[in-house]
C-alpha cells in the first residue's frame, strides 16, 4: 500500500458552543480537527458587536466536552488566554500546565497539543522553549498563516495554511492542495473560530458546509487531528529497514 504524503488537518479555537455545529460537518464529510479550550472559560456566556451583528462567543460546558469533541482533538489554549510572550517564565508554565491538567481530566485521555492564545505576536522562540522544555506539550500553533503546506520546521511554532474566516483565500489553496500531486509530505492546515461562521459572508455556514464537502473522500490524502498529523509526519521521517 503506498504512503499518503498529503494531510488535512483542522485547529479551531476558544471552545465556543458552535464548535458542535462544526464537529457535526467534520463528522458528516470524514474530517478530523483539534479544538483549543481555556479550561477556565468553560460554560460562561458571552459576546460582541461585530459590524452591527452579535458574535455569540459562549463556551461549551465542562460537562459537554467529552461528547462534543469525541473523535477528534482537544488541546491546550491556556487557562485565561494572555498573551504568553508578555509573561515570565513561571507564569507561561502556570497557564499551559493547569490548563493541559484540567482538559486531560475532562477528555478521559493526556492532552498534549496546543494553540498560542491572543492575535497579534503571539509566539515567539523564548515562548516556544518553555513548552518544549517545562510542560508536557509536544506541539504549538501559531496564527501565524503562510500560504504552504510544509511540515513545521519547529511544532513547537507550527504556522497554519490558511485562516478559515478568509473564504477565497482558503478555497483557492484548498483547488491547489488537492490538484498537487506530492512527492513528499504536505499539509493543507486550516485554523480558526467557529463562531465567526455566524456573521461572514466570506465564508458562512453554508459555505463552510461546501468547503468540507469539497475537501472530503480523496483516497490520496490522511485526514487527521494535529496530533495525528505529527505523528504521521514523525512516521515518515522514520529510516526505512
Amino acid at each position: 500500500m503506498e504512503t499518503l504524503k498529503k494531510c488535512i488537518t483542522f485547529s479551531f479555537d476558544d471552545g465556543v458552543r458552535q464548535d458542535k455545529r462544526l464537529i457535526e460537518l467534520f463528522n458528516k464529510y470524514g474530517l478530523k480537527g483539534t479544538f483549543n479550550l481555556n479550561s477556565s472559560f468553560l460554560g460562561l456566556k458571552g459576546g460582541r458587536e461585530v459590524n452591527g451583528k452579535f458574535l455569540d462567543n459562549s463556551k461549551v460546558f465542562p460537562s459537554d466536552v467529552k461528547e462534543i469533541y469525541a473523535g477528534h482533538e482537544v488541546a491546550v489554549h491556556t487557562l485565561t488566554h494572555p498573551n504568553l510572550t508578555c509573561e515570565e517564565e513561571e507564569a507561561v508554565i502556570y497557564q499551559v500546565e493547569e490548563d493541559r491538567k484540567q482538559l486531560s481530566k475532562l477528555v478521559g485521555y493526556e492532552v498534549t497539543g496546543m494553540a498560542y492564545p491572543c492575535g497579534g505576536v503571539n509566539n515567539d522562540d523564548r515562548v516556544a522553549a518553555i513548552l518544549k522544555n517545562s510542560t508536557g506539550v509536544k506541539y504549538a500553533r501559531t496564527i501565524n498563516s503562510n500560504a504552504k503546506f510544509d511540515p513545521p520546521e519547529n511544532p513547537y511554532r507550527w504556522h497554519p495554511t490558511v485562516y478559515a474566516r478568509e473564504g477565497d483565500k482558503a478555497f483557492a489553496l484548498a483547488e491547489q492542495f488537492l490538484s498537487m500531486k506530492a512527492d513528499k509530505p504536505q499539509i493543507f492546515f486550516v485554523w480558526g473560530h467557529a463562531h465567526e461562521f455566524d456573521i461572514l459572508d466570506d465564508m458562512d455556514w453554508e459555505r463552510v458546509e461546501t468547503f468540507c464537502q469539497m475537501l472530503s473522500g480523496r483516497k490520496d490524502v490522511l485526514y487527521a487531528t494535529n496530533k495525528e498529523t505529527l505523528a504521521w509526519l514523525q512516521g515518515m521521517e522514520k529510516p526505512k529497514r
